[in-house]
């Protein structure tokens, strides 16, 4: 059994004496650590999507409980979602909060469901002082006119998924008949970037696929000029490795991919785009902590809501294996405060201490962190591995660290 923070009592489904399930949460809290509260909430507002994207984690990876969440966030889980929220809030103080609205597909929720949850929450949190910034990720096929008239009223911004050209964002961005998503996509975009809704744009997510030309891929991003734009590694692990990465090979496909982008976005003689990837690495480089679990050893500050108000971890970690990203809490019954004390959030929020030998050990632990955490699962070591992409991002960090040296030393020689 593990206590939480708040004395509840639920049995865990992280394997026995696997980190992080071994984890002496109570001895830690002994030596006067103390968790960090979080910031980020995820609503799974939605639990199905109009695509079927070979490569998904939630529909098509190890963790299939998508299949027993009702498909749309009904309205009393809206309601007590609010409510711990905005506790949360109150709790610790909190200025601002971050809703990401996402799935599924969100779009799929309508206009009337989504308004409601935005109203509710922003409500609650009114009453306790709290900002309440609102984003939502989509695969875009279903943004027009209408759904952006009504974000600009919320002042919800948009996150899109585009992974470059038409031929390589339908390799796998599919409809359920085989079909490409390019053409929709693309025609949303241009929506919310050509006319009144520009302000909107968060950014494009784009999910690395070797198959496809990387400098092809970013200038077609390019095309749609977004704010930043967020390379994402293919999720996997020591158990089911990504295409093309066999663990312990010493080659680096991805990294390599990336290295091509790298060198023209840094080289280019206007500021284009903001790649999340590359500014993250800088700034850890420089000294400041990183601002996503991709890299760096900052704490994680996000909790997942799922449709039926499970209180959940990443739901990236339904990558691993069955029931991984579960807590055994649900807003109905418990605060997010609940939470803090459950192994893997205290894990995820440890830094260098949640690391392994193998990674405490590496002259780059403090720029890479490990990796993401869901890519570092192995079988009889939990999340105590290294990422599996550890040869990628070795490389990756070492000629970005290069190349920002000699790009230093070159402008400090004309001053």
């Amino acid at each position: 059994m593990c206590r939480l923070a708040n004395n509840h009592e639920l049995t865990t489904p992280l394997p026995e004496n696997v980190f992080p399930a071994n984890l002496d949460v109570a001895e830690l809290l002994a030596t006067g650590w103390r968790p960090s509260p979080f910031r980020q909430f995820i609503l799974k507002v939605h639990s199905r999507c109009d695509l079927a994207c070979p490569g998904c984690y939630v529909y098509e990876m190890a963790d299939q409980g998508w299949r027993g969440q009702p498909r749309q966030m009904p309205p009393d889980v809206v309601k007590h979602t609010a409510f711990r929220i905005a506790e949360h809030a109150r709790t610790h103080r909190l200025a601002d909060v971050d809703v990401i609205l996402h799935g599924g597909e969100p779009l799929l929720a309508g206009p009337e469901s989504l308004s409601h949850i935005v109203r509710t929450i922003r409500g609650e949190c009114s009453e306790v002082g709290t900002r309440v910034r609102v984003s939502m990720q989509t695969n875009g096929v279903r943004l027009n006119e209408a759904y952006l008239r009504l974000f600009d009223e919320l002042d919800i911004r948009i996150g899109v998924s585009l992974d470059g050209t038409a031929a390589a964002h339908d390799r796998t961005r599919l409809f359920a008949n085989g079909r490409g998503s390019h053409r929709q996509v693309s025609r949303a975009l241009r929506l919310l970037t050509d006319g009144p809704f520009h302000h909107l744009f968060a950014g494009i997510l784009c999910t690395i696929d070797l198959r496809n030309n990387p400098l092809e891929t970013y200038r077609a991003l390019l095309e749609f000029d977004p704010p930043s734009v967020d390379f994402l590694l293919p999720h996997g692990n020591w158990a089911a490795p990504p295409p093309e990465r066999e663990p312990l090979s010493p080659l680096t496909p991805y990294a390599d991919w990336l290295i091509e982008i790298f060198d023209e976005w840094r080289g280019a003689a206007t500021f284009r785009t903001e790649i999340r990837l590359f500014h993250e690495i800088l700034r850890l480089l420089s000294g400041f902590p990183s601002r996503t679990e991709a890299v760096g050893l900052s704490p994680s500050l996000m909790m997942v809501v799922e449709t039926n108000g499970d209180i959940e971890q990443s739901d990236i970690l339904k990558s691993a294996y069955e029931g991984a990203s579960a807590t055994g809490l649900h807003v109905r019954d418990h605060p997010f405060d609940a939470a803090l004390g459950f192994p893997a959030i205290v894990a995820r929020q440890l830094g260098a201490a949640a690391l392994g030998p193998e990674c405490t050990a590496c002259d780059l632990m403090e720029v890479c962190g490990g990796g993401l955490y869901a890519h570092r699962f192995r079988p009889g070591a939990g999340f105590r591995a290294p990422s599996v992409y550890c040869p990628d991002l070795y490389r990756l960090i070492s000629y970005i660290s290069d190349r920002h040296a000699r790009d230093t030393a070159r402008l400090k020689g004309r001053v």
